[in-house]
């Protein structure tokens, strides 16, 4: 009599290894096949892993995963994601196909998103990466002309678009540093602005009047592409543009050309239309630009947390006992 096949996990995107290192793999491969892929897979590639596979993780929305993908693996059951939101994968198609869908807890994304923005708004203003001391570049002082001297925070106006929880802790450090804090979003009052002791302001004002403009808005239909061209143009030619949410929120070709012509001055973005970031792309030949590949929501302690909850849900859908590591039930 034959046995009966294994169950297959697939996992996809886990690019920092971090899945790979903290999950307990080994009780998990007593009950099922277990592939981690480090790298990102697309077309047919994709498909091919896919095939046979009876549960799915998915490292945040990486990978998107709608209806017609779907469709293809008849043998999938089970769908884990990391993070409690996941905007590419089709949940109602999922589960109309019976799949199960679950997610694990998030730990401290939003401390660690806060603390990416200010890194990077810091850099920009202070320009590190032209003033940084390297064995390739060790430069003190440029050896004709002055030297760049950087503005003072304290005083100078933040532009938050967007003041959900990332929004808000990123405007207390402003507060902290001695800025103006004023605020748009599409459906932003003045008393929930002063509720977080900052002002609300029109798109307008806050575009042309921020000396640093920070971007914290979940994207949707009304918000896509929300930074265009003409809304480029109008930012200050001193300002910093800094982009830890979406990239969706941006027009990116507008914004190479933006940058291209000064407006705004510098841009320091975490987040790309398409991820990883292709070697080609214009915004690697400009030179006002910060680029970081989308590190915002990562820490150790966040993954730790994502590494519990997949652990939790895989020894759950495989039979290996209750749901651990604070998973959620099923979406």
């Amino acid at each position: 009599m034959s046995q009966p096949a294994r169950n297959t996990v697939v996992v996809l995107d886990d690019w920092e290894h971090a899945l790979r290192e903290r999950v307990r793999w080994d009780e998990i491969r007593t009950r099922a096949e277990v592939t981690i892929h480090s790298r990102r897979l697309v077309g047919g590639e994709l498909v091919e892993a896919l095939q046979g596979a009876q549960c799915v993780v998915l490292f945040r929305d990486r990978t998107p995963m709608p209806r017609a993908l779907l469709e293809t693996l008849p043998d999938l059951r089970h769908i884990v994601y990391t993070g409690t939101r996941n905007r590419t994968l089709d949940i109602e198609a999922a589960q109309s196909l019976g799949m199960s869908v679950s997610h694990t807890e998030w730990g401290p994304s939003k401390a660690s998103t806060c603390e990416m923005t200010w890194t990077l708004i810091l850099a920009a203003v202070r320009r590190l990466p032209s003033i940084q001391l390297t064995p390739s570049r060790p430069v003190w002082r440029a050896p004709h002309g002055a030297s760049f001297l950087p503005p003072v925070l304290e005083g100078k106006r933040l532009g938050l678009i967007g003041l959900g929880q990332i929004g808000q802790r990123v405007a207390a450090v402003g507060q902290a540093l001695g800025m103006e804090v004023v605020t748009w979003s599409p459906n932003m009052t003045a008393a929930r602005a002063a509720a977080s002791g900052v002002t609300a302001v029109s798109l307008e004002e806050l575009l042309g009047t921020a000396q640093v403009v920070s971007l914290h808005l979940v994207p949707s239909a009304s918000t896509h592409h929300l930074l265009n061209a003409e809304r480029l143009g109008a930012m200050r030619p001193d300002s910093v543009l800094v982009n830890t949410s979406r990239a969706e929120l941006v027009d990116s070709q507008a914004l190479v050309h933006a940058l291209q012509a000064g407006r705004p001055g510098l841009a320091a973005l975490d987040v790309f239309a398409h991820e990883p970031l292709d070697a080609a792309s214009p915004l690697l030949a400009i030179e006002n630009v910060i680029l970081t590949p989308h590190y915002g929501f990562l820490s150790r302690e966040v993954v730790e947390e994502f590494a519990r909850g997949v652990e939790g849900r895989l020894m759950a859908v495989l039979g290996g006992g209750p749901e651990r590591g604070g998973m959620t039930s099923s979406v």
